[in-house]
């Protein structure tokens, strides 16, 4: 039996590797070109200690307590060389690609679907055999090389990869490089060149209550999350918080309402800034963040937003004197 395994990297850069349930992890990374580092093979020297961030998987007992202790063994930590997957696992490597002798994937496409959702916002669509192999963590983002140019930008995928398809939302940017192809140039059959998956925001194994906040089209990773969600179902309840600034920067509602109709514990709800809305909810995020939401700190939350919106949520949560079990967040900022 093979298991998908995601290593993550210092650098951000995430690859996927197949291990078998007969081998170890540092033997199927090395056996697919990726170095992680090691000595010894034997759980003596600690040098391929990593973590385990999501999976099961088995540790046996050949390894000593130097090298692994009891109490790192308990929070998550494995040594690659002893570590055999029982499932598809996440695993984050102290170290960078390149020390591991690997780095971001490069991927050939062509735009299947690119509309204006609003004034602020554009839906793209890519679709390509390559990307039949993309792999990634929802929440991830990859750099799409803008045609014509040399220059990448950054994008979270918003849906999972379906038949070697992906999608994206894009802040509209007057004047911005990408901004301006997608508006102006951009057509279906137009190739596009991404690379990644990278970022360490991505939805983690889900062990309490979550609460997802979006500011503007940081709205995207967590759309492939809830789709990841969708295929699992969640044990525990997960409300999203949408802000925006204008009533036109709202989108994707009806299919934030689709997913709530197909996620049992899944709620959500919109807010626009500006006082001269005419949305029902009015006010920032942190207006509408319910004592229920952060669960007396036993909460994971996600936040995905402008600097300015992390923050003042950051801040927020300080003043209601609570800690979150877990704090994720991703900071974007629009190039010009």
């Amino acid at each position: 039996m093979s298991f998908q395994i995601a290593l993550n990297f210092e650098d951000g850069v995430t690859r996927f590797i197949q291990a078998n349930d007969q081998e170890t992890v540092a033997d199927a990374a090395y056996r697919q070109g990726i170095n992680i580092p090691l000595d010894c093979r034997d759980g003596a020297c600690g040098t391929c200690k990593c973590f385990a961030e999501a999976g099961q998987y088995e540790l046996g007992d050949e390894y000593i307590e130097d090298a692994l202790s009891e109490e790192e063994v308990a929070q998550g930590y494995v040594l690659t060389c002893q570590m055999r997957a029982a499932s598809d696992c996440v695993v984050r490597v102290p170290a960078s690609s390149a020390v591991c002798k690997t780095q971001q994937a490069s991927f050939e496409a062509v735009i299947s679907d690119v509309r204006q959702l609003s004034e602020s916002t554009i839906a793209l669509s890519i679709k390509g055999e390559s990307l039949n192999t993309l792999a990634f963590l929802p929440g991830q983002y990859v750099n799409l090389q803008v045609p014509g140019s040399e220059q990448t930008r950054a994008y979270s995928f918003s849906t999972l990869q379906k038949n070697g398809e992906v999608s994206f939302l894009i802040r509209n940017v007057p004047g911005g490089l990408m901004s301006s192809f997608l508006t102006g140039i951009a057509k279906a059959g137009d190739n596009m060149t991404l690379a990644g998956p990278l970022g360490s925001f991505y939805l983690r194994q889900i062990q309490r209550p979550l609460l997802l906040l979006a500011g503007g089209t940081g709205l995207a990773p967590f759309t492939a999350m809830l789709e990841k969600i969708a295929e699992h179902g969640s044990p525990y309840p997960v409300h999203l918080i949408y802000g925006v600034s204008n009533d036109f920067d709202l989108v994707e509602l009806d299919r934030l309402q689709a997913l709530s109709e197909c996620i049992a514990n899944f709620s959500f709800s919109a807010c626009v800034a500006n006082p001269q809305s005419q949305h029902p909810l009015k006010g920032y995020v942190t207006q509408h963040i319910e004592a229920c939401h952060l669960n007396q700190g036993d909460v994971d939350v996600y936040l995905c937003g402008p600097p300015p919106m992390v923050e003042a949520v950051n801040l927020y949560i300080r003043e209601q004197g609570i800690t979150p079990a877990n704090f994720y967040y991703e900071k974007f900022a629009a190039a010009a």
